[in-house]
């Protein structure tokens, strides 16, 4: 998710092969129970990949729902369940009220999805069939499940809804922010986070918060540590440090208002074991026990994204072929910096 993703594709000095934030442990998150082995051992070969925050732009899915009938059902469909003309925002904006995180999320979920329908429009539904992994970039990750069936559009917009809007209302109670960190591999960031948080006390910490891909991590945590970390970023031989545009520390601890809302919700939504693998943020590992799932989902906005885990998984596993599916396109700039031969498609909102 986030803004930090546009920076991903502008930065030039990136680290050749920064090491992979360690996932040993992870499981230990949402400890599998016997029902969640069933993609242990999956081979991936076609990959939907779903993008997160910071895709929206102004315009989005115009031409999509002119040219697929299906795509303008989902729009209006969702229009019902937001109580607001979601299209006519994506398409005329204001920016502003676009790019907040109570829209912009309902927004990238729906515009990903009504993507999917172009997928099926232009290609076929074998093209659909032929994919057998899904993941999704923070709010992605969301998109990739209700993609894999494992909830439906409905439920995963109203999800969606409640999520944006409660890590809204975190961001407003307590100041936070976040920084894009460009040219360094992930143990120098932590090093650097952790002389911030030294600087402005244990009390207003920072963290690696979005591991994208090697050179390029987002850090959140208090505004105050985040200045020290862009005051800090040269001598640690940062090649340049990005403010973002977003509400707050997002994927940290400073979510955690926003846990026991989502938790609830999830609690009494349908969700069913994904027809395919889709691949979790938290610990770059397919879930197939729906209480696993809702238990990572709870997890997920206070825990960082382990992007980079996860595309790096995906191709040591074999994957031949990538649909960036959604507004934008972040992930094949990101996929494509991990392995320039990487054959990735755009399926533009």
């Amino acid at each position: 998710m986030l803004n930090a993703q546009r920076v991903a594709l502008k930065g030039r000095a990136f680290q050749p092969c920064a090491p992979m934030v360690a996932v040993r442990g992870r499981r230990a998150l949402a400890v599998r129970a016997s029902g969640d082995d069933a993609f242990a051992n999956y081979k991936p070969t076609i990959a939907a990949l779903f993008p997160g925050q910071g895709a929206q732009s102004v315009g989005m899915a115009k031409d999509l729902v002119a040219t697929v009938p299906k795509a303008k059902e989902m729009f209006d469909k969702a229009s019902e369940i937001l109580g607001y003309d979601l299209l006519k925002v994506c398409v005329e904006g204001p920016k502003e009220k676009l790019d907040s995180t109570a829209v912009s999320q309902p927004a990238i979920y729906v515009a990903s999805l009504a993507a999917v329908e172009k997928l099926r429009a232009d290609e076929g539904q074998a093209a659909i069939d032929a994919i057998d992994v899904a993941c999704g970039l923070s709010l992605g990750e969301y998109t990739a499940l209700a993609f894999a069936g494992a909830m439906s559009f409905e439920d995963g917009l109203r999800l969606v809804k409640l999520r944006g809007e409660s890590m809204q209302a975190a961001a407003d109670a307590q100041p936070s922010s976040m920084v894009s960190v460009i040219g360094l591999d992930s143990a120098k960031v932590a090093e650097l986070c952790k002389a911030a948080t030294e600087q402005v006390g244990q009390d207003k910490p920072v963290q690696i918060a979005n591991y994208l891909c090697p050179g390029n991590y987002a850090v959140s945590g208090s505004k105050e540590g985040c200045d020290a970390v862009e005051k800090l970023g040269k001598s640690f031989g940062a090649r340049m440090t990005v403010r973002l545009a977003v509400a707050g520390a997002f994927h940290t601890s400073y979510m955690s208002p926003a846990v026991d809302k989502l938790k609830a919700a999830l609690a009494q939504t349908n969700i069913v074991k994904p027809r395919i693998p889709v691949v979790s943020n938290v610990d770059a590992q397919p879930h197939s026990d729906p209480a696993v799932i809702k238990d990572i989902l709870s997890r997920q906005v206070t825990s960082p994204v382990l992007w980079e885990n996860t595309i790096k998984s995906l191709q040591e596993k074999g994957l031949t072929k990538s649909y960036e599916v959604g507004p934008g396109k972040v992930i094949a700039g990101i996929v494509k910096r991990m392995d320039k031969g990487a054959n990735i498609v755009n399926i533009t909102a």
